[in-house]
């Protein structure tokens, strides 16, 4: 009797324990289910299942870099580099070697440099002048054009940036001294190479508020002092009309 008492009392407690622990799991499934629910957009809850909504997004037309056209572009890559284009077992060689000496394989500095020598030979005196205006202009450009080149790559460069505006300001400088001096050379130059030459602004300062007022008082005193040379004129006028008049009444009160 006792023994059927005790195993009462076990299953009785047993499945107590068993009905809270049941209550327990629903509770936490249901949490899960709707945490799940608002965070994620698909989550299934036994046989509950949120469908994502279906959206479909047009994809934005790639915008196609438009690369400017390099000034080594016309350089053809059979051509030999400078420092063999001179001699003459270079131009007999058989291919190999032809092609090892051409701009194929050469680097950008070989190129660079041919392009310069062809620059310079556009608007050059003669054969042997390396020094006159129009070539340093002709080297200044070729450089020119070649750092805007490198700055459409890398445009945070600006050690470069400030090499390229310190030779657009000498090659401005001595385009100007050409214009001066030979205009003729200077239409050359210009023509030749590519160039367009615009007149600096005559005019540089910025104008604040300071600078107009400061200009605005300039010219009122200056129109002050005008007025009052204007009246010390009058006065002397009149004082040589009156001097004058006076003199030639003496002379004629003398005469009489």
């Amino acid at each position: 009797m006792f023994t059927s008492i005790a195993l009462r009392a076990a299953l009785k407690s047993s499945a107590g324990v068993l009905r809270e622990s049941g209550a327990l799991c629903s509770a936490v499934s249901v949490k899960t289910c709707s945490s799940a629910f608002l965070s994620g957009p698909r989550v299934s809850c036994g046989s509950f299942a949120a469908q994502p909504p279906v959206r479909h997004y047009a994809r934005a037309a790639k915008k196609k870099k438009t690369v400017p056209e390099s000034q080594l572009s016309d350089l053809p890559p059979t051509m030999l580099k400078m420092d063999y284009a001179a001699v003459p077992l270079a131009q007999t060689t058989d291919d190999i070697v032809k092609r090892l000496l051409s701009l194929e394989l050469g680097c950008h500095s070989d190129k660079l440099q041919l392009k310069q020598e062809q620059m310079i030979a556009k608007v050059q005196r003669d054969e042997n002048d390396r020094n006159s205006v129009e070539v340093k202009v002709a080297i200044l450009t070729t450089r020119i054009r070649n750092f805007q080149e490198h700055l459409q790559k890398h445009r945070k460069d600006k050690a470069n940036k400030r090499r390229m505006l310190m030779a657009i300001d000498k090659r401005k400088k001595l385009l100007k001294h050409l214009r001066l001096v030979r205009y003729d050379a200077f239409e050359k130059v210009c023509e030749q190479l590519g160039i367009t030459y615009t007149f600096p602004p005559e005019y540089y300062r910025r104008a604040t508020r300071r600078w107009l007022a400061k200009k605005a008082f300039c010219i009122k005193v200056f129109k002050e002092v005008q007025k009052q040379k204007a009246e010390q004129r009058l006065k002397m006028r009149k004082n040589s009309a009156a001097a004058e008049t006076k003199a030639t009444k003496t002379n004629a009160a003398e005469s009489q």
